[in-house]
């Protein structure tokens, strides 16, 4: 979340960036400098009322010593008490509202950020290999329902709509594309690979800034006496995997944390009908390759420009062609100050696809889980938490069908899955 400090001290430059991405933020922000002030005025007098009360008290004892009568001075303390009883009160209430409304106010969008209210405006900022020739080439879901590789019927007389079966050689070569990635990632680029849960408490969650904004989104189970959700599956592995470090001070020379981990992701929204979605580009439940780095402050942007290295690795060792764009403004993530996405080439639909984004949170998670390191100073600082999809299983699988589609229908394998995969062909 937002730093309350920054926002009261630059409340204007603050909305002002916040507007960027679209909508007056201003009521919001004044609201929190609202509750700020009186939880700050209550504290304050609440400070005021125990250090008279402790002089009372000091007064009270040198009385009793004497033998004189206290009863008066007595009720004196007992009325301060009831007083400091309801600012105790009242600064409960007031940092409880002004958590609650910072955690639906986004982060703020990096100076550098390209101003836009829509992904129209996001520039193209890099450009790999070319479109692959290919006459009249055929959707994925042609491709896979002949070649045997995936069922959208038996996903859906399992669980519905958004659902898909991989079968025989299709459930092989996504096999085969988690052990690439994961191997890539571990082997060449320093990540650990973690498994992690994939059911997830509400204040994981919370930490990583997919609730309460986008509760209806997710999958949530287990509801407590306020009727909400306190279990999730997870939406994707960015929640469980950062929230490794949740309400942790690291050693400076701890940073950075290079992670990865393979975990299917569900989520509620799979969009609606239509070509736009055919086959298994969105679905309710997908398997994802998850990269997340925590960091010390002043390497964060120059890490994000590496951890987009390391997810277009992926399609340039595929020989996918792909396109690289930054988010404007107004498209960017709700907890991310900058993002890049990297959308490749799918000649069947005859459009991009976004395959992976990747982006710097700088420390808007961190405040929001408690997540610190100590400084050579000996003082504690927030850190910057990164991640970026490296990648996203069902749109990567698209792409090698329809990319690497032969004119007699079968698939010719990018060279670097052969050896995961066992054959050069499915055909």
């Amino acid at each position: 979340m937002l730093d309350i400090r920054e926002i009261r001290d630059h409340a204007d430059d603050i909305i002002a960036r916040l507007n960027a991405r679209g909508g007056d933020f201003g009521p919001q922000i004044r609201e929190v400098l609202a509750c700020d002030e009186t939880r700050r005025k209550s504290e304050t007098e609440q400070q005021a009322l125990l250090s008279q009360r402790k002089q009372i008290s000091k007064q009270i004892g040198m009385l009793k010593a004497k033998g004189e009568d206290t009863t008066a001075i007595e009720a004196e303390v007992r009325g301060i008490n009831e007083q400091i009883a309801k600012l105790e009160e009242t600064v409960a209430a007031t940092n409880a509202a002004q958590e609650r409304l910072l955690q639906f106010i986004p982060n703020t969008p990096h100076e550098a950020c390209p101003v836009g209210s829509d992904e129209t405006a996001n520039p193209v900022v890099r450009e790999w290999g070319e479109k692959p020739a290919i006459d009249a080439p055929k959707d994925h879901l042609d491709l896979a329902e002949a070649l045997g590789l995936i069922s959208l019927e038996d996903g859906t007389r399992i669980a519905g709509s958004g659902f898909a079966v991989y079968r025989g050689k299709g459930a092989r070569l996504e096999r085969a594309l988690i052990n690439f990635l994961l191997d890539l990632q571990t082997g060449e680029h320093g990540y650990e690979e973690v498994n992690v849960p994939h059911i997830i408490k509400r204040e994981c969650m919370e930490g990583t800034g997919q609730l309460p904004k986008f509760e209806d989104d997710m999958y949530g189970t287990d509801a407590g006496e306020d009727g909400r959700s306190q279990m999730f599956l997870a939406p994707t592995a960015e929640v469980p995997v950062t929230n490794l470090f949740r309400d942790t001070i690291l050693a400076e020379d701890e940073l950075p944390k290079k992670l990865c981990a393979h975990t299917p992701c569900f989520r509620r929204e799979a969009g609606s009908a239509g070509r736009d979605n055919r086959g298994i580009i969105r679905m309710h439940q997908f398997d994802k390759v998850e990269l997340v780095q925590v960091v010390h402050p002043d390497t964060s942007f120059a890490v994000l420009e590496e951890l987009l290295g390391h997810a277009q690795a992926v399609l340039e060792k595929l020989g996918l062609h792909y396109r690289t764009i930054e988010l404007c403004t107004g498209d960017v993530g709700f907890s991310a100050t900058k993002t890049y996405d990297i959308e490749v080439w799918a000649p069947g639909q005859g459009k991009y696809l976004e395959v992976s984004s990747c982006s710097n949170f700088g420390d808007y998670q961190a405040r929001r889980m408690k997540l610190r390191f100590k400084g050579g100073d000996k003082k504690n600082r927030f850190c910057h938490t990164l991640n970026g999809s490296g990648t996203a299983l069902p749109r990567l699988y698209v792409a090698i069908l329809e990319q690497c589609q032969q004119p007699d229908g079968s698939i010719k394998l990018p060279e670097a899955l052969v050896p995961y995969f066992g054959a050069e062909v499915i055909g």
